[in-house]
């Protein structure tokens, strides 16, 4: 160290240019990594924080609800709100400006009463299809076998108003085989369609095979044909007014993801 600076005191010019120099590589080195942290920030953007609210549709409440929790622990300090309800009622909910930062039809015909009011962020995507199914009284006392048995003379029936897309679908599967049912009511979505007959309130309603399972022993399960042609295409899209849009995207690129569709698969979702 003494001789060092011994030298140095001998050599002036010398030590001013090196110092010089010094200063421009460090000057060079902060540019560096001044670009390099941009970069960084740009490809590995913010993890959400506080409150994602979604709105999906009511076959959703098991799936959502378990994935809900998955983003929750996935990242910590986040909240996910899920309101679930018709289709049409939540699309016109966020239409007439009602805070929402995602949005999961089941089906394309009511996500597009969004895009078409210019309120998603992005092109809407398809993560999950659906299938119709008859739910009936656990053991199915009423020995019902197909869609035509549902017509029967005495046989109380519920189906989702047409409206919401359980009961579009319910319609095209009545349709494709020629068959007209006069139901006992009409339910606001699946999951009121559901619990009628889950209460005995009704004999049997068409509604999705999810719910059916999510129902457990409380309900029977029928398949049936026809429902092959009226299968639902499930829309996902984060909202343009999103009040938490890195949380909204993170919670569709969740659902996406192949964790999600496991859970989605899991629940008797068909895949996209």
């Amino acid at each position: 160290m003494t001789r060092t600076l011994s030298r140095a005191r001998r050599t002036p010019h010398t030590t001013g240019a090196v110092i010089a120099a010094l200063l421009v590589l460090s000057a060079c080195s902060s540019s560096d990594d001044a670009a390099s942290g941009a970069g960084s920030s740009a490809s590995h953007p913010a993890k959400p924080s506080g409150t994602v609210t979604v709105f999906a549709a009511a076959s959703l409440q098991e799936s959502f609800t378990a994935l809900g929790e998955e983003f929750e622990r996935t990242y910590p300090g986040t909240k996910v709100v899920l309101n679930f309800g018709g289709s049409d009622a939540l699309a016109a909910s966020i239409t007439s400006g009602a805070p929402a930062d995602v949005f999961a039809a089941a089906s394309t015909g009511t996500m597009a009463i969004v895009t078409e009011a210019g309120d998603n962020a992005s092109t809407p995507v398809t993560f999950a299809r659906n299938q119709l199914e008859i739910a009936t009284r656990p053991g199915n006392p009423d020995e019902v076998a197909s869609l035509k048995d549902l017509t029967r003379s005495g046989l109380k029936v519920v189906l989702c108003d047409r409206t919401v897309p359980c009961g579009t679908a319910a319609q095209k599967a009545l349709d494709a085989s020629g068959l007209r049912l006069t139901p006992a009511s009409y339910e606001q979505d699946v999951r009121s369609a559901l619990t009628k007959v889950e209460l005995k309130e009704a004999d049997a309603a068409l509604v999705y095979r999810t719910d059916v399972r999510a129902a457990g022993d409380k309900v029977e399960g029928v398949d049936f044909p026809e429902s092959a042609d009226a299968v639902n295409d499930y829309p996902i899209v984060p909202l343009k007014d999103a009040p938490n849009a890195e949380a909204a995207k993170a919670f569709v690129a969740l659902v996406r993801s192949t964790e999600g569709q496991k859970a989605l698969t899991e629940a008797g979702f068909l895949k996209p």
